[in-house]
């Protein structure tokens, strides 16, 4: 009795919301007609009417904008008669032009007064189709007037005349214009009172709409009533189990009270809080040893890793620790533990931030990529660079938080870091052998970044970024560039830059060190060496430690003695790692 008493309910409310849908449908049906009707009128009459005033507007600036410059073309000793028959040609296209836009704004007006089925204000809108015919029959017949009076001073060579000319002209212009603009606004006002008489529609609609559907509702929440006594505390309980896997408490099982579905059902949740909580541990132990993003995808869709390469268009970022050999050797094997430890933290941390993927530590060295599927295509360059900018502004902390670390007052190196930055093709995949797989990247594009870091040396600089991986920043550093160079093991010259920072943090003397360095470079290119060494040493007033800047006086100097070769392309070739 009690279930067919459930199906009769079920049945009664379905018949009831079925009542209520249709109701709803036909309301919507007509007051969303109503509104579509209206919409249209909006938007095919009231709104490109507007526009075509605007149109027209912009047509006679364009007019008096040919006649002054037909004034100038003929004022030119000797007359440019070629470009004025080429203006006045243009002038007059441009008055029939007008007179269209005007009379398509006033067939559009006529159009809404005509209709009957659409509220208006018809008076208005007369008034504003008198106006236009006013406007274009009485100032706009005086404009070309005036026009035609300049063109006869022209003709005349009459600079007096043709200075009144001018002036009545514009007055007139300024007359039109103004008569215009204030059409448009009055215009404005009818497409506002349009607009809100929409509005009102679409807002009595959702009213009905809302009010239907309260009413289904609470017919739906009597029977929710009705039916959940017996089943709220477990589905209640399951609900709360939920939110504890939500807010990540995985330690929380749910007793069992019912041998019914929604026992088998709490069996289950709390079979799946299990297996959760055995990943979550795993996820925990392997995110130490592999970054956390790659983890997520072996645990959670082992059959989808990729074993097999994939090309993508990736940024790869190689950082290394300045003088790390000669830390090493004056440290003791736990202390530098501890440096590592905290070396590697501070600098994996902006990576991490940005979104990068941290590849492997190599020693002291850092690598990391940034590309799909961890990064969009539009995105990876900008974060390699930002991580890049952040990791050099931590060189202060690292220097004066290392000695503490090893219990020191100073330590004896000047520690700092070199970043190199590629953006290009890499081959992307699951590698290895059967005994172990690592997703990870290679190519040449993660052999020029490699060889990018360690390019610093050469050039006294703490970054290194490819040409490509600037371009595709989009905007977000300020860097520049530093030399054509090609590295180890590649034949076509690379334009590399220095990363100074993100946008905007460029300071006075950077900004100097930029320009002076640039002309120095444009310079060094051309062979006008000693430009360039004039350039380059301004340069070194604005930062007298810039180590590009040293690097290429010092090459100069070796370029004087032995000249490069005719057709020399400013390339440096590198033949060392």
């Amino acid at each position: 009795m009690f279930y067919r008493t459930i199906r009769r309910k079920i049945v009664s409310i379905a018949l009831a919301l079925i009542v209520l849908m249709v109701i709803t449908s036909v309301l919507s049906m007509f007051m969303t007609d109503t509104v579509a009707h209206l919409l249209d009128e909006l938007s095919t009459k009231y709104i490109p009417a507007y526009g075509d005033l605007a149109r027209a507007n912009v047509r006679s600036l364009e007019r008096a904008m040919t006649v002054r410059r037909m004034v100038i073309a003929r004022l030119q000793t000797p007359p440019d008669e070629q470009t004025f028959a080429s203006l006045l040609k243009i002038y007059q296209e441009k008055g029939p032009e007008v007179e269209q836009e005007t009379d398509a704004a006033r067939k559009l007006i006529n159009a809404i007064i005509n209709d009957p089925s659409t509220p208006s204000d018809n008076a208005a809108l007369g008034r504003l189709d008198d106006r236009i015919d006013n406007t274009v029959h009485d100032t706009g017949r005086r404009l070309n007037e005036e026009v035609n009076q300049v063109f006869h001073a022209l003709e005349a060579k009459d600079s007096a005349r043709l200075n009144e000319a001018l002036t009545r002209a514009d007055e007139l212009r300024g007359e039109f214009t103004a008569k215009i603009d204030g059409i448009r606004a009055d215009m404005r006002k009818q497409v506002l009172s349009s607009s809100a008489v929409v509005i009102r529609n679409q807002r009595k609609t959702m009213l009905i709409s809302a009010i239907v559907t309260a009413l289904a509702a609470t017919i739906g929440l009597g029977f929710a009533w009705l039916v959940s006594s017996g089943i709220s505390r477990p589905l209640r309980q399951l609900l709360e189990g939920t939110r504890d896997i939500e807010a990540g408490r995985l330690d929380r099982p749910i007793s069992i009270t019912t041998t019914d579905e929604i026992g088998e059902l709490t069996g289950a949740f709390n079979r799946m809080v299990e297996q959760l909580r055995r990943n979550e541990q795993v996820r925990e132990t392997f995110g130490r040893y592999f970054d956390p993003k790659i983890v997520e995808g072996i645990v959670d869709q082992p059959g989808r890793v990729a074993t097999e390469g994939q090309r993508r268009v990736m940024t790869v970022l190689f950082c290394d620790m300045k003088g790390f050999t000669n830390l090493s050797e004056g440290v003791t094997p736990q202390g530098l533990v501890k440096v590592m430890n905290y070396y590697l933290s501070m600098m994996s941390e902006p990576i991490r931030n940005n979104r990068g993927i941290i590849d492997k530590y190599i020693g002291d060295a850092i690598m990391a990529y940034w590309g799909p599927p961890f990064v969009g295509d539009a995105e990876h360059a900008r974060l390699a660079c930002i991580a890049a900018a952040e990791m050099m502004d931590r060189v202060v902390s690292l220097r004066k938080e290392l000695p503490e670390i090893l219990g020191v007052r100073t330590i004896p190196m000047d520690c700092d870091i070199r970043i190199g930055l590629a953006t290009g093709e890499v081959l992307a995949g699951s590698m290895g052998s059967k005994f172990m797989m690592s997703y990870t990247i290679m190519g040449d594009t993660v052999n020029l970044a490699s060889r990018l870091e360690a390019a610093n040396k050469e050039y006294g600089t703490r970054s290194l970024v490819t040409e490509a991986t600037v371009a595709a920043a989009g905007g977000a550093i300020e860097a520049r560039e530093i030399d054509r160079i090609v590295v180890l093991g590649q034949t076509q010259p690379q334009s590399v830059f220095e990363v100074f920072g993100q946008k905007g943090a460029l300071t006075a003397n950077q900004s100097a060190l930029r320009d002076r360095y640039a002309a120095g470079l444009a310079a060094y290119r051309a062979c006008s060496f000693e430009q360039a060494r004039n350039a380059f040493k301004a340069a070194l007033e604005a930062a007298p430690n810039d180590g590009p800047s040293q690097t290429l006086l010092g090459r100069i100097e070796m370029l004087e003695s032995d000249p490069p070769p005719p057709g020399w392309d400013g390339a440096w070739r590198m033949n060392h790692k």
